[in-house]
């Protein structure tokens, strides 16, 4: 009964997000065209009030209440309201140095959400048909084709089907009996050049068999309609997946951080100028419930409540960091993270670095093993390791590269 119901609801509300539609230039039916505006309907929900960015995004302010978290059918009867806030006694702040604070400063002059209210960015017909185009779902596994944890070892080229997804990822070895209550990252941020159909992110991923956690920045034409660098959160529950706040179960709270804002400002040039920001996803010690934090001082964005999980009800058992691409069929795979190769030098290299996991009591524990996997070497690359910056010495996941484009 229970996927039954959250099924009828996703389908619903994440019909065109999940539809890969057939390209072309013919013109909506009539039919078609109402099924748009109902769905519009449904999407954009009435505003308290309406805000742009200096970026030229324009935001509804939605009432706590109103927002699409609610229209899921196992939280009716919810009892959460806009000034909660996580048990997260255990986790320290950070001691380096973020620009987490410069990259929230998003809004134009007339400033951003009212105190009870999230700001949903507004969905337009153009964006409904856009996302009829979205790719398939990432695979949830491929535990074959990881290399150690010694980075001598040979780094793993995969050609097994994924879909067109490429990835260069470091992450805790597979085992049953792990359980992870959270991990994070501070990652720099990056403008990867990307055309059609693809698309290119860093993200923090925390899993449990087919239910999915990230949060990261990626460049995203289909999604979003734009080549900008964008914060992005994505849930997947077996075979539906859903982006941000356009379907139901992430409970949204920060009056002020879009979760799909543009770092416009705050690309990162390589050997010049660097731009980071801080990522989380905890478990909440008292309720289970999944938090996502922003910055070094853990700025509270939303959670996804546990009782819509069918595996992460408890603990994750895996963590990953690093790079995604996507590539449709015969189109060639876009760079990713800096468009080069890492050499082992943050100031030019994409990373994550001081990459963190935490075990079921919430208590931030050291990694001492790791596994990569790079899908394609000749296009992209990923190293795992320590370097010494002033007095600190940080752990860096390393990755990116050119795709199927020369670097210059």
């Amino acid at each position: 009964m229970y996927s039954r119901i959250v099924q009828q609801i996703l389908l619903v509300l994440c019909l065109l997000l999940n539809y890969n539609g057939v390209q072309g230039e013919k013109k909506l039916s009539k039919l078609e065209n109402m099924e748009l505006e109902k769905q519009l309907k449904l999407l954009n929900k009435p505003a308290i009030k309406t805000v742009k960015t200096k970026y030229g995004d324009t935001y509804d302010c939605i009432g706590f209440y109103k927002q699409h978290a609610f229209d899921h059918p196992l939280l009716k009867d919810h009892n959460f309201h806009p000034k909660m806030k996580p048990t997260l006694s255990m986790i320290k702040p950070n001691s380096y140095a973020s620009t987490t604070s410069s990259l929230l400063t998003i809004w134009s002059k007339d400033g951003g959400c009212p105190s009870g209210t999230v700001p949903i960015k507004r969905i337009t017909k153009e964006d409904l048909i856009r996302q009829r185009d979205m790719p398939p779902l990432e695979p949830a596994n491929f535990d074959d084709g990881f290399a150690g944890s010694n980075n001598n070892s040979e780094q793993k080229a995969s050609y097994l089907p994924s879909y067109g997804y490429k990835r260069a990822i470091a992450r805790t070895p597979k085992d049953p009996n792990t359980k992870f209550s959270g991990g994070g990252m501070a990652t720099n941020l990056f403008n990867p050049h990307v055309e059609g159909k693809q698309h290119s992110a860093c993200r923090l991923k925390i899993q449990k068999e087919s239910d999915i956690l990230q949060v990261g920045w990626r460049v995203d034409p289909t999604l979003y309609g734009d080549n900008k660098t964008r914060l992005f959160v994505l849930s997947q529950t077996g075979k539906f997946h859903c982006f941000n706040t356009l379907c139901p179960g992430f409970v949204y709270i920060n009056t002020a951080i879009p979760l799909d804002m543009s770092f416009e400002d705050h690309i990162s040039q390589r050997g010049v100028t660097k731009w980071e920001i801080a990522m989380y996803i905890y478990r909440d010690q008292a309720d289970g419930n999944w938090w996502v934090l922003l910055g070094p001082n853990y700025e509270q964005i939303g959670f996804w409540p546990r009782i819509i999980f069918n595996e992460l009800t408890d603990f994750a058992t895996n963590v990953d960091w690093g790079g995604v691409a996507y590539n449709p069929p015969g189109v060639p795979e876009p760079p990713m993270g800096s468009s080069y190769f890492p050499i082992e030098n943050s100031t030019f290299d994409a990373y994550c670095r001081s990459i963190a996991v935490s075990n079921e009591e919430g208590d931030s524990v050291g990694i001492h093993n790791i596994v990569w996997r790079t899908d394609n070497v000749f296009a992209y690359k990923v190293l795992f390791k320590q370097l010494l910056e002033g007095s600190n010495n940080f752990t860096y996941v390393l990755y990116g590269g050119p795709g199927n484009s020369p670097q210059v």
